[in-house]
């Protein structure tokens, strides 16, 4: 596995429903290291950017209004296979098909308020990045108990 980052966001729901930490703390507990963290209230040039590949699909000015209607908490996480393992974290797109013990499984309540957001490949993750953060923001440090993590 190679070190990557991928675009996390805790959408208006899990915002209002109060499920920052309990969502830090999944990819914490996992590992993974946090390089950037901010809440915004996304624009809609933002959130359409963001969605731009959903378009001409007939939910995009609901998905777009939903992402803008209040506070989300953009993240970007660090580490090996980040972007599998935080997919494998939060869960099915669907939360009754997300398993138990994942973000969506245990968290969201329907399609339309599945609490979570995760980049789904190097490329969208790159672009999401891109799109949430600038460079500067984003924060490389190295983890104290990095010298005792074994390699494998």
């Amino acid at each position: 596995m190679s070190v990557e980052r991928t675009f996390v966001a805790i959408k208006p729901d899990g915002v209002q429903r109060g499920l920052i930490g309990e969502i830090l703390i999944r990819f914490e507990q996992k590992g993974f290291k946090l390089i950037g963290l901010k809440q915004i209230t996304a624009s809609r040039e933002l959130a359409e950017k963001h969605y731009g590949v959903h378009r001409d699909r007939p939910f995009f000015s609901g998905l777009v209004d939903f992402i803008t209607s209040g506070p989300v908490v953009a993240m970007v996480w660090e580490g090996d296979g980040v972007i599998a393992s935080a997919r494998k974290l939060i869960g099915a797109t669907k939360p009754l098909e997300a398993e138990p013990g994942t973000i969506r499984g245990d968290l969201a309540i329907n399609i339309g308020r599945n609490v979570i957001h995760g980049s789904d490949g190097v490329d969208t993750a790159a672009f999401e990045i891109g799109l949430w953060f600038q460079e500067a923001e984003l924060n490389d440090w190295i983890p104290s108990d990095q010298s005792w993590r074994v390699e494998g």
